[in-house]
């Protein structure tokens, strides 16, 4: 089961003060044990002082009983202190035996352990009294129970991890509510986007009031709804498109086979219709052409054969192929400048022969159309101009959408052409790494596109 981002913040919330809590823990506890140490030696310092005081003023056997008595008066008044004298001279000492004591280990502070059966061990201390009368060196040991420090120690110790246990869950509890409380904006605006739905491609998640994280995911999520109603809008828009320019052909194909079954046909009128059914045909196959060829260019599916050409001879080409239409509109070609440019030649002169075309059409009859060749930093500029009635600036923005037409009803040479040319430009233009480029003012409108060096 995947864990929510409240409970992966709790998590996080819980181990970082499972952390801080555990060094804190281990700090207090250290300063703790090391205070106990030094508690343990003022302690042993006093009680040695003390004994060896009287062990240092003894200097015969009688004396020696006095201190036998001290000694044992602070056994019986403290049941956790034992004290060991050892000297060459048994008369000397107290205890039974010299004591086995382990030497002080690091942070002991000069104490030494004494190991018990079937109990805490004493900490120790020791002092050589040097001799004196009848009295020889006397080796002292003053010994305390640790059993009381220990089990401070331990309780301490135990308090510590109830503490650091109970602080780790309240600090993970507060952390999952805190998390929630955060997240709260982030749930609404779940709930805001599982409303959404095609059928309202208008609609837009609030940006007021959210955090600035999340209003920058918001802004950001409402301009991809922005552009997918752009691109939907588009399509649907594409699909009316569609249906208009096939509907003509088709219709006209349905009527005229419908016609030329109404009654008995001779051949010449059969052939007249098949003809015209041709002709249809044809441009059907035009629209589904082009319409693939946009396709497969947006997609990437064209392959481009690049090479290093010369663009002026392949104006010069694309005009020799269109120069019929040239001297039917009365119109002349011009190429200005030239350019070496990395092109696919087919696609260019596809491209160039779409805008060429385009301005035989709104060329005005007698004028001069212009190829002109220049080269831009990394790029080359291809555009073609000529002289009419000019294009409304409202028109420019979209003349190289799909079916696009300034003038929907207007024909040249008794043939309605189905507005993907300058689409083809475009899509010809961005597999050359260019772009397309429009302007109309005065009468003189400028057409063209640029390709990538």
């Amino acid at each position: 089961m995947r864990m929510s981002i409240a409970q992966r913040l709790s998590a996080m919330f819980a181990l970082a003060a499972l952390l801080v809590f555990a060094l804190l823990g281990v700090g207090v506890y250290g300063v703790l044990e090391r205070q106990v140490v030094r508690y343990q030696h003022a302690e042993l310092q006093t009680k040695l002082h003390a004994v060896s005081g009287s062990v240092a003023m003894c200097d015969s056997t009688e004396r020696w009983t006095k201190v036998r008595e001290k000694v044992g008066n602070l056994i019986s008044g403290d049941r956790d202190t034992l004290v060991w004298a050892w000297s060459e001279n048994p008369t000397f000492r107290i205890g039974q035996a010299e004591p086995q004591v382990q030497a002080p280990g690091k942070g002991d502070n000069g104490m030494g352990t004494l190991p018990r059966e079937g109990g805490h061990p004493l900490r120790t201390l020791y002092e050589r009294v040097p001799g004196k009368g009848a009295r020889p060196d006397v080796d002292l040991w003053i010994g305390i129970d640790s059993e009381p420090y220990t089990q401070a120690l331990q309780r301490f110790g135990v308090a510590l991890w109830v503490a650091g246990g109970l602080g780790v869950l309240l600090v993970a509890g507060l952390g999952y509510w805190i998390a929630r409380l955060g997240l709260a904006p982030l749930r609404a605006l779940s709930n805001e986007a599982r409303s959404l739905s095609p059928q309202r491609l208008s609609q837009r998640l609030a940006a007021q009031g959210l955090p600035a994280e999340l209003g920058h995911l918001t802004q950001a999520f409402n301009g991809a709804l922005d552009r997918l109603e752009a691109a939907y809008t588009r399509l649907d828009g594409f699909n009316a498109d569609v249906a208009h320019e096939l509907r003509t052909p088709l219709a006209n194909l349905m009527g005229q086979t419908q016609v030329a079954l109404s009654r008995p046909r001779d051949v010449a009128a059969l052939q007249e219709v098949m003809q015209s059914n041709l002709e249809e045909l044809e441009r059907l196959r035009a629209i589904v052409n082009d319409m693939l060829f946009l396709s497969r260019a947006g997609q990437g599916d064209i392959a481009v054969e690049t090479r290093q050409v010369q663009l002026a001879d392949e104006v010069a080409t694309a005009g020799e192929f269109m120069e019929f239409l040239f001297e039917e509109a009365q119109l002349t070609l011009h190429v200005e400048g030239d350019a070496i440019a990395r092109i696919d030649p087919s696609l260019f002169r596809r491209a160039l022969t779409n805008l060429l075309h385009n301005a035989v059409q709104h060329a005005r009859p007698g004028s001069d159309v212009r190829v002109q060749l220049q080269s831009e930093g990394e790029g080359v500029r291809v555009a073609v101009l000529n002289e009419g009635n000019g294009i409304a600036a409202e028109h420019l923005p979209l003349l190289f959408e799909r079916f696009y037409r300034v003038d929907q009803a207007r024909e040249y040479r008794g043939e309605r052409h189905h507005g993907l040319g300058l689409s083809i430009v475009k899509a010809i233009a961005a597999l050359h790494g260019g772009e397309v480029f429009v302007a109309s003012s005065d009468g003189l409108t400028t057409v063209g596109f640029t390709v990538a060096r």
